[in-house]
């Protein structure tokens, strides 16, 4: 005997709930906002070249995408922050951050480190007012990695006692000898973007093989670059122009520091790394007094850094705020690496000619 089991139909046929417009924006909206933090945390992030200090490598103007994943991505260190924002709210000085918690910061795997002749961003070290993770942002090439020694002579750098591969559209400051007025379309047709008339003649950025060229103008009798004697002293170059009496042209030699590397404490090694222990290296208890380095209250004799570090230099090296005039790049400052452009907008130029089509999605190097 079979026995029919009764089912009981759904007899609920209410209609399920729907979102009103206002609500699906706000929730397409949240998700895209959402979705955008974390490409910008973890793989890449958009930057402008707002200054001539990468020219003509990198152009005032050039829109670029950074990659995060290369060197591996930072976590977060100031979490309470607007989204999608850097130090201040869009469009105002209001800050769009309050550091009343500060969080450990830690780095993801990458699958490289980051190397010689590689562009990269970082937080700029010496704005001590902002957290690292939301000082300003500088992009420079990497000249000196751990453990290397840097010099510079005669305006050309050498590591470890060799000149090094220089960046291909390197430029300097040179004063073009003329009696003539050169008009404007000289120097664009040259890519040269910063000139300036003085007496004598005209000081350009540029590059040396667009010097030579200016040099066979028939209207040009000499051109010059207009680096600085050996003997002449900048005091605003690192670390200090009384104990190290260097210029922008001749420098160092200077190491750069790498993990695990320790010192010995002395007068010559504190005025080259004093404020690298000091600011740098997340001590709870550290101070200079004397001529002698105090950690935890106690004099040390020895110090082993806990960190690496990093020299960057400005390809237009004559127009450049870089590692020569305040220091190292500690690793926890390290953004990410540039990759290529994705638009670069000429704002001297009519709206027409605004967009600097060729060099669109070209890679960086």
């Amino acid at each position: 005997m079979k026995l029919k089991i009764a089912e009981k139909k759904n007899t609920d046929k209410r209609p399920g709930i729907k979102k009103s417009p206002v609500r699906e924006w706000v929730d397409a909206i949240l998700f895209a906002v959402i979705a955008a933090t974390i490409i910008r945390w973890l793989f890449l992030e958009a930057f402008t070249i707002p200054t001539p200090s990468m020219e003509r490598s990198l152009l005032v103007g050039d829109f670029l995408f950074v990659s995060k994943v290369h060197y591996g991505a930072r976590t977060p260190k100031t979490p309470l922050q607007i989204p999608l924002t850097h130090q201040t709210i869009w469009g105002t000085d209001i800050p769009s951050y309050v550091d009343w918690i500060q969080l450990p910061q830690f780095r993801l795997p990458g699958f490289t480190r980051v190397k010689r002749n590689d562009v990269v961003v970082f937080n700029y070290p010496p704005e001590f007012e902002h957290p690292v993770d939301l000082k300003t942002n500088y992009i420079k090439r990497c000249i000196g990695i751990p453990g290397d020694i840097i010099e510079v002579r005669d305006a050309q750098v050498y590591v470890n006692g060799t000149i090094i591969e220089n960046p291909p559209y390197m430029q300097f400051r040179y004063f073009v000898v003329t009696d003539e007025f050169i008009n404007d379309r000289v120097f664009k047709n040259n890519k040269i973007s910063e000139f300036q008339r003085v007496q004598g003649g005209y000081a350009v950025m540029t590059t040396p093989e667009t010097a030579e060229t200016l040099e066979n103008l028939s209207f040009v009798e000499d051109v010059i670059m207009m680096s600085m004697p050996e003997d002449q002293v900048n005091p605003r170059i690192y670390p200090d122009a009384s104990e190290f009496p260097w210029n922008e042209d001749f420098f160092g030699p200077l190491n750069v520091p790498a993990e695990g590397e320790t010192i010995s404490i002395n007068n010559e090694n504190l005025v080259k790394f004093g404020d690298v222990i000091l600011n740098y290296e997340h001590l709870d208890d550290v101070r200079l007094q004397d001529g002698q380095l105090f950690i935890d209250g106690t004099p040390v004799t020895s110090y082993t850094f806990k960190q690496n570090y990093y020299f960057m230099m400005g390809d237009n090296r004559h127009n450049s705020e870089d590692s020569r005039f305040w220091g190292f790049v500690p690793a926890d400052h390290i953004v990410g690496k540039a990759l290529f452009i994705w638009l670069s907008v000429d704002n001297t130029e009519s709206f027409i000619n605004k967009i600097r089509w060729s060099r669109m999605f070209s890679l960086i190097r």
